[in-house]
Parts: structure tokens; C-alpha cells; sequence
């Protein structure tokens, strides 16, 4: 039967044509064909596929389903190479945007280039970074279009990491763009935090981030334009008219709550570590919007961790946090005790036309705070521009900066205790645990103790502070503001928001009868 199979002569009239002799249609059509091949032979139907030595097709019934699984086959790996190209793209798409947010390793000396870098000065990424959930992102080119090429008419303002331009987009909508200056590693770090934090928080009182950019070592944020200028513009611009009442406490009560989201609602908490006049943003309504999260830290980050890295503004920084680095919520408690305090008296947070002893807002306005809630006589402490001020409502802002201002941080109150005091939905004798006019006393003798005791051991322990960051990097910071961080020798004193050029006093709550020296030179 094998030799029978494979011959070439014709075979019997009742025997299984051949291969070579018979063509595919006729095999297809003949009756007789199947049942020799299942009757006289028990062989696998495998065997005659070599009985075509020329690569003539296969017997009947075997050609159509090899074709199709080799069609088949095709069409699948065809797929599976879609597939995992698209896999490729995706992955390598992820890993580009988490290398560009890590923060930036740069020369000591970083080039000048406006818009391009290498991506070499980025560090590996680190799993878990991800950009913000719904913030767009935006070309280098539509960003410059928006802002004329960021040209100088449409320059909200500048500081020491970068600019701020008015943009107006494709679409219409107005926006303020964050230019960080390329090249800084504070800068790299500001746009880490921002993308991470604000993106995550969304509160009427805090200001909206609506996308970025990233191009080659250019940074740049796009927020909500803020129309009406800062707090700041409001409270200090030469030939601004005095704000009212009503807009004066709107102000702060926006704040307020804006900073008790961050601290109460926000899981983690968020530490905002910069609040000051001037990151206070306002409407054209005079509601009142936190802005500028680069300095901005969870608190879980702050639980176990004394910062060595003492970053804010002087003139708002909180005494502890000033000397020893250790940073909770209660900081940015005291830093709008000094906002408040601004809003009172009209006075900057450092006032160099005022006598040395008397240049900062805390010093001069603590023995005021006291005799006007032991008298209630608040001519002495509140703005005399401000003449339509309702008496209540000024008597518990007293109170409340009087509170936020505590030289303990662990005696300060909640911010949503300051939102309600404000609004005068709580008791004052429930702010600092129940102590407010008798409170004045006890706050006043703690604040002496303080002053001739722990007072001169903080001033030794920030100077050296002060001293050893300076050596590795500007550890003192105000970003996008036209201030100054300085670096203070002897008895250091609170530097404010301009150059160093006179006698100053390092940390707001100083007591009285502290030396005063001359600053060395800006950080």
C-alpha cells in the first residue's frame, strides 16, 4: 500500500488516484476518493503532504484549513505588534512626564536659554509622581502667543524664581502664566510642589491651577487670573486709597477659610508655609484667594521631620519654625496673625521708618493689643485712615491676631477657630482655650519670660542656622515677590521684604532689648 501510494503509474480503477495525477476540483467531486483513504488505510491524513515532491497543493480537505490558520495567524500577530507598540508609546509617554516633574540637577552656573535645555539635567524618575488629574498641558508656542511672547506690557510681576505674565488663550480665557526661571533648583522644586498640591485642592478661596508646560528646562504654570492685584497692592501701594470695612473683613474671612481648607478639609493636611499680603490674591468682588503653593508641604511630610531648610518670608515666619525648623499648621497660624495685624494698623510686617525696636509689626503692636482689650480703646492699634470700622467686628479681629500671634505655637487656635471668631459665630473667650481679655495678662507675662529665656537661645540657634545653609544653598526664600531673603551676622534680626540696609530684626515675636546688627550680606 505505501509503494502504491507513492508511484507513479496509473493505478486500478477502484484505487485512490494520485496526487500528482489528479487535480484539486476533481478530487473535490469524486465519490470514490474519501472512503479509500479511510478504509484500506489506518495512516495519519498527515502522510500526503509529501507525496508532492513539485509543491503541488495537498489532497482534499486539507489545503482550505491551512490557509486559513495561516491567514489567521497573521492577522493576529499583526495585532499583538499594534498592540504592544501602542504599549510601548503609552509607557514611554509616562515615564517622559515623571522624569520632566522630578526635580532638575543643574550646573552651577545654568545656561541662559529662554526655551530649550537638555533633558539630561532632569534626575531618573521616581515611581509615584503623577501630573495633576485634570490640568491641561500647553505648548511653549501657544503659551508665548497667549502673552505677545511674554512682552514687558503684559508682566504682572517678577522675584527672584521667575516672572508672571497676563495671557489671554486661543479660547478667550484670561490667565496669569508663572515663567520659572530656567535653571533654578528652587524653581524645579516650586514646580513640583504646585503641580503636586494645588492640583489636588479646589476651594473658592484658593487660586486654580489650569495647566502647564514643560519645554526642554522651561517651566511654566497657567492659573486663574486674579484681576484686582494682591493684598499687598491694596494695603501698602502709594496713592491707594484706604479699603473699607467691608471689604476689609470679606478679605479676611475668605483667607481664613482658604487656609482652613488646607488644614482641616485637605487629607493630608497641607502647610502652606508662605502666607503674606502679597500671595493673597483678590477679586474684583474683594474676595480674597490663596495663591502661590511652592513653598507648600503635606503635613505628614513635617510629623517627625525638623527641616533644615527654613523656607517663608521674614516678617511672617513664626518664631519656632524660625530658630528651630520645626514646622506644623500653627506656622502658618502665626503668619496671618501678621496678615491680620496688616489689616488692622496699615503697617508692613517690617516698617523701616520706624525706630529699630519698633520695625516689627508683632513688637510693635503687642503692648497696643493688650490695652485694647483690657480698655477697649482700639484707637491706638487700628489704621486711623480706617474710619468706618464697626467695633464688634474690629474688637474680634483684635483678638484673633492677638491669638494667631502667640508666642506657643501650641496656644494658637485652628484656623476654622479664626473663621468663626471673624464671622462671630464663636465666643473670643474660646480662642486660645478659653482665655481672650484675661487672656491679654497671661499672654503678655508668658511673652516676657519667653523674651529673657528661650528667646536668646532661638536667636543663637537660627543664626547658626542661617549661617551653615549658606554655605550649600539660599535656604531663605520669597519666590516671585520683589523681596529679599537675607543672611544677618551677631544677634541676627527679621530682615523684611527689601534690601538689607539697615538694623533688623530676625524673627517677628522678638521681645525688647535685643541687639540689632548689621546685615553681612543677602542670601
Amino acid at each position: 500500500m505505501s509503494s502504491s501510494y507513492y508511484s507513479p503509474s496509473p493505478s486500478p480503477q477502484n484505487s485512490p488516484p494520485s496526487p500528482s495525477q489528479q487535480n484539486s476540483p476533481t478530487d473535490t467531486t469524486s465519490p470514490p476518493a474519501p472512503p479509500p483513504d479511510t478504509t484500506t488505510t489506518n495512516a495519519s491524513p498527515a502522510p500526503p503532504l509529501p507525496a508532492s515532491p513539485s509543491g503541488s497543493p495537498g489532497p482534499a480537505g486539507h489545503s482550505p484549513p491551512v490557509l486559513s490558520a495561516l491567514i489567521v495567524g497573521v492577522v493576529l500577530c499583526v495585532l499583538a505588534g499594534l498592540g504592544i507598540s501602542v504599549c510601548v508609546y503609552r509607557r514611554k509617554k509616562r515615564k517622559e512626564a515623571q522624569t520632566l516633574l522630578q526635580p532638575g540637577i543643574f550646573a552651577e552656573h545654568p545656561s541662559t536659554s529662554s526655551s530649550m535645555g537638555s533633558d539630561k539635567q532632569h534626575p531618573p524618575p521616581t515611581p509615584g509622581i503623577a501630573l495633576g488629574y485634570s490640568q491641561s498641558t500647553f505648548t511653549y508656542e501657544e503659551l508665548a502667543k497667549a502673552t505677545d511672547n511674554f512682552s514687558k506690557a503684559n508682566l504682572l510681576g517678577q522675584g527672584g524664581f521667575g516672572y508672571v505674565h497676563k495671557g489671554i488663550l486661543a479660547n478667550g480665557t484670561v490667565v496669569a502664566i508663572k515663567q520659572l526661571k530656567s535653571g533654578s533648583r528652587q524653581g524645579e522644586r516650586e514646580f513640583q510642589a504646585e503641580i503636586e498640591i494645588i492640583s489636588r485642592v479646589h476651594h473658592r478661596h484658593l487660586v486654580s491651577l489650569l495647566g502647564y508646560c514643560i519645554t526642554g528646562a522651561q517651566r511654566m504654570l497657567v492659573y486663574e487670573f486674579v484681576p484686582n492685584k494682591t493684598l499687598e497692592f491694596h494695603l501698602h501701594e502709594n496713592g491707594r486709597p484706604t479699603m473699607n470695612w467691608s471689604k476689609t473683613m470679606r478679605i479676611a474671612v475668605g483667607a481664613a477659610k482658604g487656609l482652613a481648607y488646607l488644614h482641616e478639609d485637605c487629607q493630608p493636611k497641607i502647610i502652606h508655609r508662605d502666607i503674606k499680603a502679597s500671595n493673597i490674591l483678590i477679586d474684583n468682588s474683594f474676595e480674597a484667594k490663596v495663591a502661590d503653593f511652592g513653598l507648600a508641604k503635606h503635613y505628614l511630610d513635617t510629623e517627625t521631620h525638623v527641616s533644615t531648610r527654613v523656607m517663608g518670608t521674614f516678617g511672617y515666619m513664626a518664631p519656632e519654625y524660625a530658630s528651630s525648623g520645626k514646622l506644623t499648621e500653627k506656622s502658618d497660624v502665626y503668619s496671618f496673625g501678621v496678615v491680620l495685624l496688616e489689616l488692622i494698623s496699615g503697617r508692613r510686617p517690617v516698617d523701616r521708618t520706624q525706630s529699630c525696636t519698633d520695625d516689627s509689626i508683632v513688637d510693635w503692636a503687642r503692648p497696643l493689643l493688650k490695652q485694647a482689650l483690657e480698655d477697649g480703646n482700639l484707637d491706638a492699634v487700628v489704621d486711623p485712615k480706617l474710619e468706618d470700622y464697626d467695633f464688634n467686628e474690629m474688637t474680634q479681629m483684635i483678638c484673633c491676631a492677638a491669638a494667631c500671634v502667640h508666642h506657643l505655637g501650641r496656644f494658637r487656635p485652628r484656623m476654622s477657630q479664626i473663621v468663626r471668631a471673624l464671622e462671630g459665630n464663636m465666643p473670643l473667650d474660646e480662642l486660645n482655650e478659653g482665655i481672650t481679655s484675661g487672656f491679654s495678662m497671661a499672654y503678655i507675662s508668658a511673652s516676657s519670660d519667653y523674651n529673657t529665656h528661650q528667646y536668646e537661645d532661638d536667636l543663637k540657634k537660627f543664626r547658626k542656622l542661617a549661617l551653615e545653609s549658606h554655605e550649600h544653598d539660599n535656604s531663605i526664600v520669597n519666590p516671585l515677590a520683589s523681596t529679599s531673603s537675607q543672611e544677618c551676622s551677631g544677634t541676627t534680626s527679621e530682615s523684611g521684604r527689601n534690601t538689607c540696609s539697615s538694623c533688623t530684626e530676625e524673627s517677628q515675636t522678638q521681645g525688647k532689648g535685643q541687639k540689632h546688627q548689621r546685615c553681612r550680606g543677602k542670601v
